[in-house]
């Protein structure tokens, strides 16, 4: 079997010129645990689809009566959902489903959803080889089901292609209103779809000009046979060769009518009169530029008949390939005058597969949850430059891996984004920032020792954690070595998904909260300051008291992961942050009568407070501190629904969503350098908002134009708003 998975080193991190064969394992993951399937056979590749059960360990929160020992957090095992999605080559089909009948454990279910040509092919195979009914649907429905599911949930799914830019990839932010749209899917031929809900689309045309085309008329004219040989061939060729050029028949441009002198004129055009023969290069590049020109056409002129300005782009004939998108988006362009996009997406080559996945699923509601790609099992998207990889295009056909997990809470924009299609979370695109993306990058490795010893000194009694956190580093570093060459591989890179990505490796490893044993002891100690700060805080004058507030929060947030300088010497984030920096100043808007609603992460991250531990440490303060108020409903404690030190706030749980329109809010404080100044800085809202945070990374300080520890305090007021003491939001 481990033949006929053979995988090109990118797809798993390693290094870029060498070629590993990962064990069937390693790609079929979790198959013991697997619980429904779906498959979306094309011509040359089938997709796989299927949900399991992961079995992984959580970090629990459980309070002491006594104030001897203030809570305690245990690591317990909790069972989660996860889609994965898998890739091969027909060729190999027998011998996978072998393999995936040999590994069926506790399959619940006895129908496999089927879509595409081959469900029709091959349907007696996959009866015969896993024991299952094949129920087939519809291509088009699964396919529109796929790209609205991959839309909503992966944020970065969609990519404007750029072949001459400094970062070939740009991602689009998530909007969340992602219809109308129009889908132009090139298989064999084209279908052009206009999709307007989640359940209404209508075919509005097409063209039998198509992949099949391009691969038939290829085939006769160079005698190769494989569809990734002639991509090949294309990069390698130089249309003007073969294709007649505006220039060509009046010696430069046509400028009364705004053609330049290297447009095409006449596709093949000089085949007709040149006596010479013409390579085969030459002749893939100028077929491969003639039928993507059509297509980019056709669907221009489509799109203005239904107004519609965003088009995605999908199916067998892109396959990732940089002429194909160039030429398509250079068509786009040309024929639109820029007024629509030509979009692609990430994962474009999976959207039958979900989309059978999902009508099989429909009795779980899969649309009822939020779902997150997981970057530790999934492969990332690999450079399509033939100059930067010419491995490329030979390998369209091995395995790409992606891996969703199933999140616990919807998540919902923040209700008080001004403009949520336009709202970009992160402050820097290290994609585009060579110098940025070189610092962090170096920045993340030179910390992975000391995550590594974390990681372990927070299972002391497990003798194993020691080998799970080896293999975290190795994980962590292959994907950091990846980043490096692919730095589009998960879409933009930010400070924040480095942190992500770091996160879901340490989670892979069965290390929920590796700083687990610092917080509880910090709280402890914070908590046992806090009578005589707020003691001293209520003898100031009120003047004096609002800076020796503001500044509690500034100085309690200094002591965090970023503030190498301090960290060298004391570690120390959550107490001092939360407990004498946050919950004083909580105490004086609720002293005003303002309430205020307290948002903390869902799960761990880094050092930062939990909800879990938040409900905890209020109940103490409020037991300690009748002044503060918060016995009383004006405090709403609520989770984020972020793990993460950084903050997407078109990513937050619907409940907290919920609570801020109900309360009215009309203040937001973003407090922290992840949330304010990586995420957030330039975020514009509807109400009142105050972001501040200390800048704690020298390097940083000095892209800023600032000093180690300069602060940032940042309020702003939207035109023709009027604070009237309504609630305030902090997010901490």
């Amino acid at each position: 079997m481990a033949e006929c998975v053979g995988v090109d080193s990118n797809t798993s991190g390693h290094s870029m010129d060498k070629s590993i064969t990962l064990p069937p394992d390693e790609i079929f993951r979790n198959l013991e645990n697997a619980k429904r399937f779906a498959i979306d056979i094309g011509g040359s590749l089938t997709k796989l689809a299927y949900y399991s059960t992961v079995q992984h360990k959580v970090a629990k929160v459980r309070s002491f009566d006594t104030t001897a020992k203030l809570y305690e957090i245990s690591v317990q095992e909790e069972v989660t959902a996860r889609l994965h999605f898998i890739k091969f080559e027909n060729a190999y089909i027998e011998t996978c489903l072998d393999f995936i009948k040999d590994h069926l454990v506790n399959t619940e279910t006895k129908v496999i959803k089927a879509t595409g040509g081959g469900a029709h092919k091959f349907k007696e195979l996959i009866e015969k080889k896993l024991g299952l009914n094949v129920d087939k649907e519809d291509e088009m429905t699964c396919l529109i089901k796929g790209c609205n599911f991959v839309l909503k949930n992966i944020p970065h799914e969609a990519f404007v292609y750029a072949r001459h830019a400094d970062s070939e990839f740009r991602f689009q932010t998530a909007n969340p209103d992602i219809f109308p749209y129009l889908l132009v899917n090139i298989g064999s031929g084209v279908s052009i779809v206009k999709v307007e809900s989640e359940d209404q689309f209508e075919r509005i045309g097409g063209s039998s000009i198509g992949g099949g085309t391009f691969w038939g008329l290829g085939a006769l004219l160079t005698k190769t046979k494989r569809f990734d040989e002639l991509l090949q061939l294309a990069s390698k060729g130089q249309h003007t060769n073969v294709d007649m050029l505006v220039k060509d028949i009046y010696g430069g441009s046509y400028g009364c009518l705004g053609l330049t002198g290297d447009l095409i004129a006449s596709s093949f055009g000089k085949s007709a009169t040149a006596d010479k023969e013409f390579s085969k290069e030459d002749m893939a590049k100028s077929l491969l530029h003639m039928i993507s020109n059509d297509i980019g056409q056709l669907a221009c002129l489509y799109a203005k008949l239904h107004n519609l300005s965003r088009v995605y782009f999908g199916g067998f004939f892109i396959r990732g390939h940089p002429v194909t998108m160039h030429t398509i988006t250079y068509s786009i362009n040309f024929f639109t005058k820029g007024e629509v996009q030509a979009l692609f997406l990430r994962h474009e080559g999976y959207l039958g597969a979900i989309g059978a996945f999902l009508k099989g699923a429909e009795e779980d509601n899969p649309n009822q949850y939020s779902w997150g790609e997981n970057y530790a099992g999934s492969s990332g998207l690999m450079s399509v430059s033939p100059d930067m990889n010419p491995m490329q295009r030979a390998r369209s056909g091995t395995f790409d891996m992606l891996e969703m997990d199933r999140l616990e809470r919807q998540l919902v924009n923040l209700p008080l984004l001004q403009d949520p299609s336009s709202y970009i979370p992160d402050t820097v695109d290290l994609t585009e920032d060579a110098l940025a993306r070189d610092y962090w990058l170096y920045c993340f490795e030179d910390a992975l020792d000391g995550v590594v010893k974390r990681a372990v000194a927070s299972q002391p009694d497990i003798p194993e954690a020691v080998v799970r956190a080896e293999k975290f580093r190795q994980k962590y570093r292959h994907k950091l070595l990846t980043l490096r060459h692919q730095p589009f591989a998960y879409g933009s890179l930010t400070v924040r998904s480095l942190l992500d990505t770091r996160e879901h490796c340490l989670n892979e490893f069965n290390f929920p909260d590796p700083y687990s044993k610092i917080k509880q002891r910090e709280n402890d100690m914070a908590l046992k300051h806090y009578q005589r700060t707020v003691e001293s805080l209520d003898a100031l004058s009120w003047e004096d008291r609002q800076f020796a507030l503001v500044s509690g929060v500034l100085a309690g947030n200094v002591f965090d992961w970023g503030a190498k300088a301090v960290s060298d010497i004391f570690f120390l984030n959550l107490g001092v942050d939360i407990i004498l920096g946050v919950m004083p100043f909580v105490r004086e808007l609720l002293s005003r009568g303002t309430e205020v609603v307290l948002a903390s992460n869902s799960g761990p991250a880094l050092n930062d407070v939990t909800n879990g531990e938040l409900q905890i440490l209020t109940e103490r303060i409020a037991a300690m501190d009748p002044v503060a108020g918060l016995q009383e409903d004006r405090l709403t404690l609520v989770q984020s629904g972020s793990s993460s030190p950084c903050l997407d706030l078109s990513r937050l749980d619907k409940v907290l969503a919920m609570v801020v329109r109900e309360r009215q809010t009309d203040l937001v404080i973003i407090e922290g350098m992840g949330r304010a100044i990586h995420t957030n800085y330039y975020a514009t809202l509807s109400c009142e908002s105050l972001k501040m945070a200390v800048i704690k990374n020298s390097w940083l300080a000095d892209r800023l134009g600032g000093k180690l520890f300069s602060v940032v305090f940042k309020y702003e007021v939207p035109l023709g708003k009027v604070h009237h003491n309504g609630a305030t939001l902090m997010l901490s």
